[in-house]
């Protein structure tokens, strides 16, 4: 039986002339849509998974795909430029389940490249906010990933070069991780400096801050811990390349600490019932190498985060381990662990999977069978910006859209009789 959970509308300003409603608090005119955008016009048991509302926490969802965390690396001193506004607007007013903005560091020199977003300050923050009251204003939940690139930091774009490292910018006594392991073997990113116990405690601290700022300045509806990719809390999770022989390194659960005391420094500064998310990479895709993080490792963990206060566990793979087995590129190719994962949580926690998660038909197949919860979505977003649109009429779903664009559900004949009978 399908669940009816509340979607809510913007709050309508008042004082204007128009005859329609307009939100509130923006500094211009802008129609309030119909509906929640991306939501089914009629939710009914026969509705499609992918079209039913989905509860984070405190976040009602009007559907169950996401726009996934992409890089832009076009960031001027690590603030939100007109670009960002332009890019997450066309996605966030195109019906999304959610759009999580790309990773935003959580202190100085810490990002994947030295043009990545930031939030370690709050003029950064406040640079954020016209993104989210754009997003808010089309009825879309909108959050971003909080990370630290650790022995990955202040690299080129890829869209320059992979693992390139010659920016005039970057600073290489600022990259650190676990231990002084390099990403690659005689590869071109530096050889990270160990953290000692009192810098891993400042950058917990760093994270509990730009949770705060997140919520309390920027106004975002979630945030997401980027666990994932071999950066800082990824490397610390996986005996590849923490090699430490203190609380933070050695067993299982001294890898994970890190791990779990920035969750808990997130949690202590964000309302109770906010939406923390967290993004792990499942496996290092390794499992010849004795020291790699595997599916086993994440099913362990899986429960401890849960009970640790995270409502959806974001499962990728891969990127901490440059000898990994590289997947085929082919429908889901992380849906295993993902499965795995969610097994292990059942309903303690919500699950979603990302790669190469191409196929409506497919991916709302496994949002019914209970594989996964949510399905994050990147490069698709990026051909259409209006990917969820599309997917709704291929599963013959009839979704609310924003007034702008009317033409897609002109009711000619209805304006037509409207005219004839009624005078001014």
């Amino acid at each position: 039986m399908t669940v009816r959970i509340p979607l809510e509308l913007p709050a309508a300003s008042t004082g204007h002339s128009a005859p329609y409603p307009l939100v509130k608090g923006l500094d211009y005119e802008y129609p309030i849509p119909e509906g929640v955008v991306g939501s089914a016009k009629e939710l009914t048991d026969k509705t499609p998974k992918m079209f039913q509302p989905l509860k984070v926490g405190n976040m009602v969802l009007p559907n169950r795909v996401g726009v996934s965390p992409m890089c832009q690396y076009t960031a001027s001193n690590n603030e939100a430029t007109e670009y960002h506004k332009v890019h997450y607007g066309a996605l966030s007013s195109r019906g999304p389940g959610l759009v999580m903005l790309e990773v935003n560091s959580v202190a100085p020199h810490t990002g994947v490249s030295v043009v990545d977003l930031g939030l370690w300050n709050d003029v950064q923050a406040v640079k954020l906010k016209p993104i989210v009251d754009f997003a808010h204003a089309n009825t879309s939940k909108i959050g971003l990933q909080i990370g630290h690139g650790g022995r990955k930091a202040q690299g080129n774009p890829p869209f320059e070069y992979l693992e390139n490292w010659n920016d005039p910018r970057a600073i290489k006594e600022e990259v650190v991780g676990p231990s002084a392991v390099p990403f690659r073997p005689k590869g071109r990113l530096p050889t990270p400096t160990p953290l000692t116990v009192e810098e891993i405690n400042t950058i917990i601290k760093q994270f509990g801050a730009a949770a705060k700022r997140a919520v309390e300045i920027s106004g975002f509806d979630f945030v997401e811990i980027h666990g994932a990719h071999g950066y800082l809390l990824g490397s610390f999770l996986s005996a590849h390349s923490n090699k430490r022989t203190d609380k933070y390194g050695g067993s299982f659960e001294n890898r994970i600490r890190f791990l779990l005391e920035v969750i808990d420094e997130v949690r202590a500064n964000v309302p109770k019932g906010f939406p923390v998310l967290l993004r792990i990479s499942g496996s290092d895709l390794h499992d010849s190498n004795p020291d790699a993080w595997t599916t086993a490792d994440s099913v362990k963990l899986a429960p401890i985060v849960a009970d640790r206060g995270i409502d959806l566990i974001d499962v990728s793979a891969g990127a901490n381990d440059s000898d990994a087995d590289r997947p085929k590129d082919k429908f889901g190719k992380f849906l295993p662990i993902a499965a795995a994962v969610k097994k292990a949580v059942g309903d303690k926690c919500l699950v979603s999977s990302v790669g190469t998660l191409h196929d409506a038909k497919k991916v709302n197949q496994l949002l019914e069978d209970g594989v996964i919860d949510f399905a994050f979505v990147g490069s698709p977003f990026l051909i259409n910006p209006g990917l969820v649109l599309s997917w709704a009429q291929e599963l013959d779903v009839s979704v609310y859209q924003i007034a702008s664009h009317w033409p897609f559900h002109a009711k000619y004949a209805e304006m037509i009789e409207y005219i004839k009978s009624t005078k001014l």
